[in-house]
């Protein structure tokens, strides 16, 4: 069994794995779950000058309350084009600017509105395992292409596809236990 190759598919695959669960904790950290949370607004683009740029590139978010949001632009006269970025990206609050900053006040969350948010978490965990299986599977199609390359015995491959199986669930208790924090979060905060 070549040693080196098999550990490079196994690091691959752990990388990618990786790489999903963080996608998904990105992804969840968007969902305001009942306060004012600055990663709401970072992807919002605003046209600066010609070129797209997300606002925490040019501009300070800062949480004053629970509930507000501020954003001290670096450039005033990105003002407007910066309160319709926002506006635009349809994130379920108005801003409101005096001249100098915007201001963003999340209203309270209504239960009808929880439970969407829950939904979409359960979507996103959906989609990040189905990320996992596909790593899963492309990483045991190598492993039984070496197999019947004579790379690695029977029973190698039986042993490789426990390692591979036991990734795969450990992450998956990873994604669910994560999954499962952010919905009770959005539900009693």
């Amino acid at each position: 069994m070549n040693i080196e190759e098999v550990n490079m598919y196994i690091d691959s695959y752990k990388e990618d794995l990786d790489k999903a669960y963080d996608h998904l904790i990105d992804e969840m950290s968007t969902i305001r779950a009942g306060r004012a949370n600055p990663k709401i607004v970072e992807r919002i683009m605003v046209d600066y000058y010609g070129t797209p740029t997300p606002i925490n590139q040019m501009a300070t978010i800062s949480v004053p309350e629970a509930r507000m949001l501020v954003v001290s632009l670096w450039d005033l006269s990105m003002l407007k084009a910066t309160v319709k970025a926002i506006t635009d990206a349809n994130i379920g609050v108005n801003p409101s600017d005096d001249g100098k900053v915007i201001r963003l006040v999340f209203p309270q969350l209504t239960e009808e509105r929880r439970k969407e948010f829950a939904k979409d978490i359960s979507k996103m965990t959906e989609a990040c395992k189905v990320v996992c299986r596909n790593a899963r599977r492309d990483v045991l199609d190598e492993f039984k292409r070496m197999k019947k390359d004579n790379e690695i015995t029977e029973d190698e491959l039986a042993k490789l596809e426990k390692d591979v199986q036991k990734i795969l669930d450990d992450i998956s208790a990873k994604i669910d236990k994560s999954s499962e924090q952010k919905q009770k979060e959005i539900m009693t905060t």
